[in-house]
């Protein structure tokens, strides 16, 4: 069933899925969300027909926000609202509103959007092209428990990566992530088995490809080795290659929906790993809606620190880490020149609050004391207090004196 409504309100909307739900026969609302999905006239059949496959799995209620702002000064001053709804057929026990925002209407998509809400019902939303710089801070992004952006629609991967990661938010999360679920669980399943320590890993796929470098930058946060970024022809990630002291585990995946597995020791295997589409990223997206820690991690460990480890980019300076621990080389030679100083002499090491001291600034260094006389301590009680030896010449002064005192 499908209801057409021109220049109506959120109120009329609301009114029309009511009718439509008792027009179809099942008044209750069985839905567990509302998705949200932001996107243009000419991305929005494909969204919308990836959000109705996916909600085969996840009944929801999906709000398309098409916003057409005018290109005239006349069209951009109007504010108008045009729906329609949809129930049953391809929506399956779901609902789906086409909200279309005209003029100035379409920077206020949020208020349209909230009474449309469902009630007690957590709130995902989809950009799946043009997202903001930062979708917690977005109108609409502040409404949702889940926000979901694609790195691999923008027009530079790497640089959406990086505002990605500058202002994530607990509830953020990228399809270019999703699309490296089954790579991880294949690469975690293989080192789960008995292999030696890993010393170095490599990540192949195409240029600008972003989840080759999100599988790259966890493989760094999680094993804490160095891992080189390789390009290859594609399409997407080709393969991983990982080196331990007993030989090299690699996953290989050319252009098909097989992949070979080879661990030092073990015979070769084939493993599905075929690539997915858009509903199923979404209905994976749509399992879990709290906060996603592995791909915090993954994204926030830094682009920079790829093709070389962890180790800093050349010419850059190192960063000290926040728990830093003394290295043996240090201890051992601190050992080495207190065991030379002669006895009874101090090592002229300086201890960690003189050099704290040293090394701030001259404004911040603290201003020395002007230097105090000692007090002279009184004497105490019951005891006589000594004066010093006085001179010869004192002693015949007041010889002289008390002979003048006799006399007269």
């Amino acid at each position: 069933m499908n209801i057409d409504l021109t220049d109506t309100t959120s109120s009329q909307v609301n009114a029309a899925l009511v009718k439509a739900r008792r027009a179809a026969g099942f008044p209750a609302v069985g839905m567990v969300l509302t998705l949200v999905i932001v996107t243009d006239e000419g991305n929005h059949y494909d969204a919308l027909r990836a959000a109705n496959d996916a909600s085969k799995e996840h009944p929801s209620r999906i709000l398309v926000v098409i916003r057409r702002p005018g290109r005239s000064p006349r069209d951009r001053a109007r504010a108008r609202l045009d729906a329609e709804v949809r129930l049953g057929g391809e929506t399956g026990t779901g609902e789906t509103v086409l909200l279309r925002l005209h003029g100035e209407l379409a920077s206020h998509a949020h208020s349209v959007v909230l009474p449309l809400l469902l009630p007690d019902a957590p709130v995902v939303v989809w950009w799946p092209e043009d997202a903001p710089d930062n979708p917690a801070k977005d109108l609409l992004g502040t409404l949702a428990q889940r926000r979901i952006t694609d790195a691999a629609a923008s027009e530079d991967p790497v640089a959406a990566l990086d505002r990605r990661a500058e202002t994530y938010s607990p509830g953020d999360t990228d399809l270019a992530w999703t699309r490296v679920t089954p790579w991880r669980s294949v690469l975690a399943a293989a080192l789960d088995q008995r292999h030696g320590t890993l010393t170095a890993a490599v990540v192949e796929g195409e240029e600008y490809n972003p989840s080759v470098d999100l599988l790259a930058l966890w493989l760094a946060a999680r094993l804490r080795i160095p891992v080189e970024r390789a390009r290859s022809a594609g399409p997407g990630i080709t393969s991983v290659r990982m080196d331990t002291r007993e030989g090299e585990i690699s996953l290989n995946r050319a252009d098909s929906p097989v992949a070979h597995l080879s661990v030092p020791g073990q015979p070769d295997r084939q493993v599905a790993l075929h690539r997915r589409s858009t509903a199923d990223l979404i209905a994976e997206e749509l399992r879990r809606l709290d906060p996603d820690e592995a791909y915090h991690e993954a994204l926030c460990h830094g682009l920079s620190k790829l093709d070389g480890g962890s180790q800093p980019p050349a010419g850059a300076p190192a960063a000290a880490s926040p728990t830093a621990t003394a290295s043996p080389t240090a201890t051992a030679s601190t050992a080495a020149s207190d065991a030379s100083a002669p006895a009874g002499q101090a090592s002229t090491t300086r201890p960690p609050a003189e050099e704290s001291l040293r090394r701030l600034r001259p404004d911040q260094a603290p201003k020395p004391k002007p230097p105090t006389s000692a007090p002279v301590a009184p004497a105490a009680s019951g005891q006589q207090r000594t004066d010093p030896e006085p001179s010869p010449e004192a002693v015949e002064e007041r010889a002289a004196a008390a002979a003048k005192e006799a006399d007269g």
